[in-house]
């Protein structure tokens, strides 16, 4: 009875510590994990990243963290951590597998918060789809259509392809064709058009805009018109250019061609009466 008493004051006095430095390092980590976590927070929260992702980012690393602590721990009181460590690779292996298209949207995600090529607000073109940014995801972008409609595009897709921002400047050139008949005159034209840009109050100053021949074609000349607005005004001041050239090319008698084909007959007019059949009555 007695040898039994020291041998379990001997089990507890050598795994008793062991137990003790455990608890130690379980307690230490996970206050150490989670003074991880703020830093993380803070630090994203300063340099303005979504919302989503410093939520998502600091639990993933307050995760990795604890799960080091516990392999430590463990390893302390004398449990073999290799097979461990080894099934925690084979599952995140597998788990990478299963869900490689998630962790590429993910990936994407993340460049976008970090790259910020758009935000909420930008028409841009991504993605095969064009429209007004409504929520940049972790997974997903989401833009509106013109028409109004709801578009969700995974952000491999975006990354993936070219993105085209049609908002990020303030100054944005609207690029007008306008054609003429060949009998017109060219000067007449040019000080119409000039004139049309200078009536427009939405057309900036500078950078100054340009009117010029572009085109000798099949069916007219072609004048190219190019003004620069502020970006907010741009769609107004498309519509509004156009109607102004029609109306003050109607009143200045210049024409605006449509595609047409003159057709030439070479062959005598007697070709073209009727044929008498024989025998028929007169």
């Amino acid at each position: 009875m007695e040898s039994l008493v020291v041998k379990l004051q001997e089990w507890m006095a050598f795994y008793g510590l062991k137990v003790v430095a455990a608890l130690i390092i379980l307690v230490a980590g996970r206050i150490g994990a989670g003074l991880i976590r703020r830093v993380i927070r803070q630090v994203m929260i300063k340099a303005k990243v979504e919302s989503t992702l410093i939520s998502f980012v600091s639990s993933v690393v307050y995760v990795g963290v604890m799960a080091f602590v516990v392999i430590a721990a463990l390893g302390k009181l004398g449990v073999q951590t290799t097979s461990f460590i080894a099934v925690i690779g084979a599952a995140g292996l597998a788990i990478g597998l299963a869900l490689q298209g998630s962790l590429s949207n993910f990936a994407s995600g993340v460049l976008l918060v970090i790259f910020t090529p758009f935000k909420v607000g930008d028409f841009i073109e991504a993605g095969g789809a064009a429209g007004s940014v409504s929520e940049v995801g972790i997974f997903s972008t989401i833009i509106k259509s013109t028409d109004n409609k709801k578009i969700i595009i995974p952000n491999a897709q975006v990354t993936g392809g070219t993105i085209i921002n049609h908002t990020s400047e303030d100054v944005r050139r609207v690029d007008i064709v306008a054609g003429v008949g060949y009998g017109d005159d060219l000067d007449l034209v040019r000080e119409t058009l000039t004139a049309v840009l200078a009536a427009e109050p939405r057309v900036l100053k500078t950078p100054e805009f340009t009117i010029a021949v572009s085109e000798l074609g099949d069916n007219s000349v072609n004048f190219v018109v190019r003004p620069w607005v502020k970006t907010a005004d741009y769609w107004g001041t498309w519509f509004a250019l156009h109607e102004a050239i029609k109306k003050s090319f109607d009143a200045k008698g210049i024409t605006i061609p449509f595609p047409q084909h003159d057709l030439h007959l070479d062959m005598p007019l007697e070709a073209f009466r009727p044929v008498e059949r024989a025998g028929a009555e007169t």
